[in-house]
């Protein structure tokens, strides 16, 4: 006997195909490219410069010092924190990616860093205050300051972008998220190269914790 599944009640959806041979109004020229790169590089910069300075000791200590460290995101930030965890694993320190099967529990003085452009990820938001009932540190990157995400972090870093609801461009000429997303990774990526540099440790010892199984 044979079942015959049909999609009778649950057609399926039709996707809107952009053609961008169609949409793109004159010829691309290497300056457009150039244009743009100016455009994320001038906009990552000044983003830099209003991440409040105090926090980054703070934070730099609570990595250090924990037992464990997680990191957690949805989309392109999660992406970013991925790979400032695998960073941290190379300076030693045990990271884990929230969701990954290995990834142990949390628990007193480990920390979770967590990133949520609105603040209001329901995932992000319900893990940090998770984290803080079982007594460990959260490490919230986010724009919005008077968030849920916000509010439940040990230590803030507010990243002065847009978030992907800034459809008029008032944040940042680039599109949705991008300009937080790319400042998530500049900002675990410089955490990273101070804690390593403030380490003495040599680059080659870092490389022995380099995956070989690729």
């Amino acid at each position: 006997m044979s079942v015959q599944v049909t999609n009778e009640c649950h057609p399926p959806r039709k996707w809107r195909k952009i053609s961008l041979t169609q949409s793109i109004s004159k010829e691309l020229e290497v300056s457009h490219f150039v244009d743009a790169t100016r455009a994320v590089v001038g906009e990552v910069d000044k983003v830099r410069g209003g991440v409040h300075s105090p926090s980054w000791i703070r934070v730099g200590k609570l990595l250090l010092n924990a037992p464990k460290v997680f990191t957690l995101g949805t989309g392109r930030s999660g992406l970013a924190l991925q790979m400032a965890a695998m960073r941290f694993m190379h300076l030693g320190l045990p990271t884990h990616v929230v969701g990954e099967t290995t990834a142990p529990a949390i628990g007193s003085r480990d920390v979770l860093v967590a990133a949520s452009g609105s603040g209001s990820t329901a995932r992000v938001v319900r893990a940090a205050q998770t984290a803080r009932d079982q007594g460990a540190e959260v490490i919230a990157l986010t724009t919005a300051a008077d968030s849920a995400l916000a509010k439940t972090a040990t230590e803030l870093l507010i990243i002065p972008a847009a978030d992907k609801q800034d459809f008029d461009g008032t944040a940042s000429v680039q599109y949705a998220g991008s300009l937080f997303e790319q400042s998530v990774l500049l900002i675990t990526d410089a955490l990273f190269h101070t804690l390593w540099k403030t380490s003495g440790t040599r680059a080659h010892e870092l490389w022995r914790l380099h995956a070989n199984l690729e």
